[in-house]
C-alpha cells in the first residue's frame, strides 16, 4: 500500500495558505492583488481589448495558482532534521545550500522542495528553511538562546509516531496523512505567549532581531506564504493603489524581456501584540514584528556559467551603489543599465549556454519518428544538437528557476526588520559552513545545478530514442 506524496503535498499546502489566512488577513488581499494583476497581465498579452474580466486560470498552467513557498526559522539540530523527516514525507527534499551571512544574518539554510519535473508540475510546494549559527552569536546571548531552545518542543508526540511509520512502513493510510497535516501545522501555527520574559526578549532582539524570532516563540510559525505572479511589477503598482505598505523596491535582477533568476517584492510586517512573562510569572504586553506578505516572479534557470555572469554584473553594480549612497530608484536604474550586458534573448541564453533547456521533438520530428524515417548519420555516429534545431527536428523552452538568491531574501528581510545587528561584524566576517549544516540536517543537500542539468539530459535523452539516434552531442 502506497500514499501520493504529490497529492500529500497539496493537500499541506493548501491547509498551511489557510491558516495562515486566518492569522494574516492581509495574506488574503494579497492573493487577490495577485489574481487581479495575473488577469490583467494576461489580457495585455493577448492584446484583447474587453470589458470583461479574464480568469488567469484558464490561461496559465495549473501549477501557477497553487503555487506556494514558505519560509520558517528553526534554532537547533533537532528541529532542521525533523522538519527534513516531514518534508520527505510529502516529497520534498532539501535543494541548496544558502550561506545569509552574506546578508547580514546569523543563520544558513537550504530549501525544502519537490526536486523532479513531474513532482514540481503537480505541486511546487517549497520551503525555504533557515537554522541559526550559534556560534555567529555572542556569548551571552547564546547561552540565552540554547537555553530557551532547548526548553521547547516545537512538534507534537503525534507527529513523531507518523514520521516513525512513514519510515519504517513506507507508506501512511488516509487517515494518518490527514493526522499528520492537522499535526504538522502545529508546528508552523502562530502563537501570541512567547517563552522568555521581555528583558530576554530584547537582549535576543538586540542582538539580531531574526534571533528574538526565532528563540522566543513555542513554535516555528510560518513568517511568509509566497504566491506567484507573471508580473510582479504590476503587483507591486496595484499594492501601493490597494493602500498596502508594500516595501520600497523588488528585490533581484531587473525587469527584462527574458526573465531570469526571481524577483521578489513584499507588503511590510505586521506589528503583533504578544504576552511576555514577568518575573512573577505573570504575562505583560508587548509586541513582535516578523510575518509580512511576500510575492515573486519565477524566471529561467541559469547555468554556473549564466549564474556567475549574475553575479559579477551585480557586484559591480552593489559597489558602485555604495560607493555612491545609491538606493531605491537611483539603484534600480544603475542596476538596470549593468544589466544591458547581459544576453536578454532566448536564443542568446540557449547558444551561450547561459540557461538551462528542455527538448522536444517539432512536428517535423514527430513525423519523421512516427513513420519510422531513421536519420542514417544519426545511427553512424553523435549528430551535434545545432544540427537538429536548424533542421527544425527539435525545439526547446527554458526551465523555470525553482531556488531562491540569499542577497534578495537578505533584502526582503532587512525591510521588514528594526534595529541593527550588535555582532553585524561577526556575522559578515563568517565564512560559509555547508559541512556544519549538513550535520544538523542529517542529510546531503542538492546541487540545484545538477538537478537543472539532469531536467535538460533527461528531455534530450526522449528525444534521442524517438529519433533513434546513437548520441545527440550538445
Amino acid at each position: 500500500m502506497t500514499y501520493d506524496q504529490n497529492i500529500l503535498r497539496s493537500r499541506f499546502c493548501h491547509a498551511l495558505s489557510e491558516m495562515y489566512k486566518s492569522e494574516v488577513p492581509l495574506y488574503g488581499d494579497l492573493i487577490d492583488v495577485v489574481w487581479e494583476a495575473d488577469a490583467k497581465a494576461v489580457q495585455n498579452s493577448q492584446n484583447i481589448e474587453s470589458d470583461g474580466v479574464i480568469n488567469p486560470d484558464d490561461v496559465l498552467p495549473a501549477r501557477h495558482r497553487v503555487e506556494r513557498h514558505g519560509a520558517i526559522r528553526l534554532g537547533t539540530a533537532h528541529e532542521l532534521n525533523t522538519v527534513r523527516r516531514m518534508f520527505a514525507v510529502m516529497g520534498m527534499h532539501p535543494v541548496g545550500y544558502y550561506d545569509l551571512s552574506l546578508a547580514g544574518f546569523p543563520m544558513h539554510a537550504t530549501a525544502f522542495r519537490p526536486n523532479t519535473q513531474e513532482a514540481l508540475d503537480k505541486n511546487p510546494f517549497r520551503v525555504f528553511t533557515t537554522v541559526l549559527r550559534m556560534e555567529l552569536l555572542t556569548g551571552r546571548t547564546r547561552k540565552l538562546a540554547q537555553k530557551a531552545l532547548e526548553q521547547r518542543k516545537i512538534f507534537t508526540p503525534r507527529l513523531l509516531v507518523l514520521l516513525d511509520i512513514a519510515e519504517s512502513r513506507g507508506f501512511l493510510t488516509p487517515d494518518q496523512c490527514t493526522e499528520l497535516i492537522s499535526n504538522g501545522l502545529e508546528t508552523f501555527r502562530w502563537h501570541s505567549k512567547a517563552t522568555v520574559t521581555l528583558e530576554e526578549y530584547e537582549q535576543l532582539k538586540a542582538e539580531h532581531p531574526l534571533v528574538a524570532d526565532v528563540v522566543s516563540f513555542p513554535g516555528s510559525h510560518i513568517n511568509h506564504l509566497t504566491p506567484r505572479t507573471i508580473d510582479i511589477d504590476l503587483v507591486q503598482q496595484l499594492m501601493s493603489d490597494h493602500g498596502m505598505p508594500v516595501k520600497e523596491r523588488i528585490e533581484g535582477p531587473p525587469k527584462r524581456s527574458c526573465p531570469i533568476l526571481l524577483r521578489q517584492t513584499s507588503f511590510k510586517a505586521l506589528e503583533e501584540i504578544v504576552y511576555f512573562k514577568d518575573p512573577s510569572g505573570l504575562y505583560v504586553k508587548g509586541s513582535h514584528t516578523a510575518r509580512f506578505g511576500e510575492v515573486e516572479q519565477r524566471g529561467f534557470a541559469l547555468t554556473r556559467e549564466g549564474r556567475q555572469l549574475y553575479d559579477r554584473i551585480l557586484d559591480r553594480v552593489n559597489a558602485e551603489a555604495a560607493k555612491n549612497g545609491l538606493e531605491g530608484k537611483a539603484y534600480d536604474t544603475l542596476l538596470g543599465e549593468h544589466f544591458r550586458e547581459f544576453p536578454d534573448t532566448l536564443s542568446e541564453l540557449h547558444d551561450l549556454r547561459l540557461g538551462y533547456f528542455t527538448y522536444q521533438l517539432t512536428p517535423l520530428g514527430h513525423q519523421l519518428a512516427n513513420k519510422g524515417v531513421i536519420l542514417l548519420e544519426g545511427q553512424l555516429s553523435p549528430i551535434p544538437l545545432q544540427d537538429l534545431l536548424k533542421k527544425q527536428l527539435l525545439s526547446y523552452e527554458a526551465i523555470t528557476y525553482e531556488d531562491f538568491l540569499p542577497l534578495s531574501a537578505g533584502g526582503i528581510f532587512n525591510s521588514n526588520l528594526r534595529g541593527v545587528s550588535q555582532s553585524k561584524q561577526l556575522i559578515m566576517s563568517a565564512d560559509p559552513d555547508l559541512d556544519g549544516f549538513q550535520r544538523l540536517l542529517g542529510a546531503c543537500v542538492a546541487d540545484e545545478f545538477h538537478l537543472y542539468a539532469a531536467m535538460q539530459q533527461k528531455s534530450l535523452e526522449i528525444c534521442r530514442q524517438k529519433l533513434r539516434l546513437k548520441a545527440i552531442i550538445v
